[in-house]
């Protein structure tokens, strides 16, 4: 065997410093992995060349982008890819009522549609290795979590669609994880810190609440910890279909499997104090 097929390699899209894409692709090359690492265009690389990891630009959202990573990795790996991991992902924090669909048609891009360019381009080289697809998803995608609603509806499909995914590429002895990740400490709500309710919203009541929900700074599982729990899932001979990992995901995965549809309604009235909401709205409907 040539040195190319006797190596593994491990691809990590979205590993800006700060997120949980570098502390998997650290992990990867820690346990002897070729891992390969993509940045945005626009993006520090500095973090990766200093850890010594490959890495190459790659915009999700653009299909020449994936097309040019993919000529790039054929030449490194000699057309094999024994792990694709796809982390790339940006959140949005509004209400439902109040979502600006043109900033979620972007999350769509990214979180559902950038998983779905870079199988469709890589899946011959994946075949090639039987290797396996890992999907980063998240709680969000299973829990009805507040002002999350066009996140968790991002992870929601990306979960359901790597279900149908797991099961056409079993004919190819390629395996697809999904990820259900809890709580993990990286930076992905730091572009979100800005934002506000809009003017004249039903939520208005709720104004500094919302505030401080996107400023705020969750308990959450360190992501380096978290990395080598599911980098060793993706190493395993027989990995889980979904695994569930990161803070609150024992509570969460419970009363998803054994409660109701609406087991969670009650405590996240509680929790977002919608009481108050629903007080503030009762007083003004009187009002008027």
């Amino acid at each position: 065997m040539s040195p190319k097929q006797n190596q593994k390699f491990a691809l990590v899209t979205g590993c800006g410093q700060g997120g949980i894409g570098e502390a998997l692709v650290t992990e990867y090359k820690r346990r002897g992995l070729h891992a390969i690492a993509t940045v945005l265009p626009h993006e520090s690389s500095e973090h990766l060349a200093k850890a010594g990891i490959t890495f190459f630009p790659l915009d999700v959202t653009q299909e020449m982008s994936v097309l040019e990573l993919k000529a790039s990795v054929q030449e490194l790996t000699g057309g094999r890819l024994d792990i694709l991991v796809n982390c790339a992902g940006i959140a949005y924090t509004m209400t439902a009522v109040d979502t600006d669909v043109v900033a979620v048609q972007r999350m769509f891009d990214i979180n559902v549609f950038g998983p779905m360019r870079m199988v469709r381009h890589f899946h011959d080289f994946i075949i090639l290795a039987r290797g396996v697809i890992v999907n980063i998803g998240s709680i969000g995608g299973i829990i009805p979590y507040l002002y999350g609603a066009s996140y968790n509806a991002t992870k929601a499909a990306l979960h359901h669609w790597g279900n149908t995914l797991r099961v056409e590429m079993a004919p190819f002895d390629v395996r697809v994880i999904t990820i259900i990740s809890g709580e993990v400490s990286t930076n992905i709500l730091k572009n979100d810190a800005h934002r506000e309710l809009p003017n004249g919203s039903y939520y208005a009541p709720l104004a500094e609440e919302f505030k401080q929900h996107v400023k705020r700074t969750p308990r959450a599982t360190d992501r380096f910890k978290y990395a080598a729990n599911v980098v060793a899932t993706s190493l395993s001979s027989s990995p889980p279909a979904w695994f569930w990992y990161g803070s609150y995901t024992g509570t969460f995965r419970f009363w998803d499997t054994f409660g109701s549809r609406t087991a969670w309604d009650s405590s996240l009235f509680k929790w977002f104090n919608l009481a108050k909401l629903k007080k503030a709205h009762e007083a003004s409907t009187k009002k008027n």
